[in-house]
């Protein structure tokens, strides 16, 4: 099986290191190509080429997901896949110009160097190609799962947009204290703000406006325990408490009101 990466960095490198094929490079800046292939003993091809492939991958930002499936559908004759994180408009467009073919999306829910780890799938067209690359993420450790496109784009609400969202507001929001007044709590939300604020911000940037409804509602849960008097307050402590998703207006139920404290607020 000869597979064509679209897109040379650590995504598409992670993907060449993980499935047993023949690996073809291809990127916007050659030398990156050139460099995977390298790595990887590989070879490097033109961005814009016509040769064909058994399978092409595309590993490129999720803002050109959907151009780079129209871009290089001609170059796959057996599948394609992606691993670019969003679902929603990479199977579309796979849909609609591979209509033929074998499609796989996928989104590795890790760092490359953090690897192995979960993978969400979504085999909208499986076969012989695509069996053969999840069966290479399972033997190199990872735990893939099935889902929908509008399934995983709906967690990507909550677990990228709103999580990213959080932690980047608690560094914006955040005075400089002495390292004495840190609690395990603000200790470890420091630790992710570093751990976020260490990345890319195009990658970050994506994220938001590609799954932008969970900033949203972070923002939106901020500002209702910001104008929350003492009662409303601990309705919506308690409801975090119970992971309760209950609409913003409504009203605490009598054994909220009756529910007495559990948490020690310094931990």
């Amino acid at each position: 099986m000869d597979v064509l990466i679209v897109g040379a960095g650590a995504m598409g490198r992670w993907f060449g290191r993980t499935v047993d094929a023949d690996l073809v490079f291809a990127d916007a800046d050659p030398e990156s190509a050139v460099a995977a292939a390298d790595a990887l003993g590989g070879r490097a091809v033109p961005l814009d080429g016509d040769e064909r492939f058994d399978v092409v991958c595309l590993a490129v930002p999720m803002r050109l997901a959907a151009d780079a499936v129209a871009d290089n559908a001609h170059r796959a004759d057996a599948a394609m896949c992606d691993v670019t994180g969003a679902m929603g408009s990479p199977v579309a467009a796979m849909r609609d110009h591979l209509p033929d073919r074998e499609r796989l999306s996928l989104h590795p829910l890790f760092a490359p160097h953090n690897a192995p780890g979960n993978v969400a799938a979504v085999a909208d067209e499986p076969g012989t190609y695509t069996d053969a690359l999840l069966a290479d993420l399972d033997a190199a450790g990872n735990r893939v799962f099935e889902t929908t496109p509008e399934e995983h784009d709906a967690a990507m609400e909550t677990v990228q947009a709103a999580a990213h969202a959080a932690v980047l507001s608690f560094g914006l929001a955040a005075d400089d204290v002495r390292e004495e007044f840190a609690t395990p709590i603000s200790a470890a939300l420091d630790e992710l703000v570093a751990s976020v604020s260490g990345g890319t911000p195009r990658v970050y940037a994506d994220i938001q406006s590609s799954f932008g409804d969970g900033a949203d509602r972070v923002a939106d849960a901020a500002r209702d325990l910001a104008a929350a008097d003492d009662e409303a307050f601990a309705d919506l402590y308690r409801r975090v408490s119970r992971g309760d998703d209950v609409p913003g207006d409504s009203a605490p139920s009598d054994d909220d009101r009756d529910q007495t404290d559990k948490h020690d607020p310094i931990e």
